[in-house]
């Protein structure tokens, strides 16, 4: 009898175990959705000449700021992104723009003006975004500019008119569409 009663005891413990465990995998609908952050990650990603080009950043949003005063002041390095520096990953040795960029991780940010944007590529890695790491320079080079038809909330890093092992990165952000030609070499 007393095996009896401990053999339904040891079965009532492993069932209130088990429906506890499946309820803690169970979102409660009375539990409030996570905030999403206001400049969440993104990836822009190709491929060229069967390697990978990555870039990893988080995408601010303008709310009613303009660009050149508000936000991203003209004349002053900008992270090209919010929070942590945006990363560029490459596996293939790469000519952007101007520059001999070889494959290796980088940071990227950006000079704007009101005439002419230069695009950054920083040997420094790992750092925060801000300050800018001074010295630290792979290279810069001119981007070329054009205004979109119609504002974008977010900004946004992309690649585009992809040609097997030629590319356009763009980084756009209200009436702002900054790019620069990316070869893979």
């Amino acid at each position: 009898m007393f095996l009896r009663s401990l053999a339904t005891a040891a079965c009532c413990t492993l069932l209130a175990t088990a429906s506890l465990a499946q309820m803690g995998d169970m979102k409660m609908d009375h539990q409030p959705a996570a905030k999403a952050p206001a400049s969440p990650p993104a990836t822009a990603k190709v491929t060229l000449n069967g390697k990978a080009v990555t870039i990893n950043y988080s995408s601010p949003r303008l709310k009613g700021r303009t660009i050149g005063s508000d936000i991203v002041p003209y004349g002053e390095v900008w992270r090209t992104g919010a929070n942590p520096a945006t990363t560029l990953i490459t596996a293939a040795n790469l000519k952007i723009g101007t520059l001999d960029v070889p494959a290796g991780t980088y940071t990227l940010f950006t000079l704007p003006s009101k005439e002419q944007w230069l695009f950054i590529v920083s040997k420094k890695t790992g750092e925060w975004g801000i300050p800018y790491p001074e010295g630290d320079d792979l290279g810069r080079t001119p981007m070329t500019g054009k205004t979109l038809p119609a504002s974008q909330e977010d900004m946004s890093i992309s690649f585009e008119n992809t040609k097997g092992s030629s590319t356009e990165l763009h980084v756009k952000w209200g009436t702002t569409d900054q790019y620069v030609t990316v070869k893979a070499q």
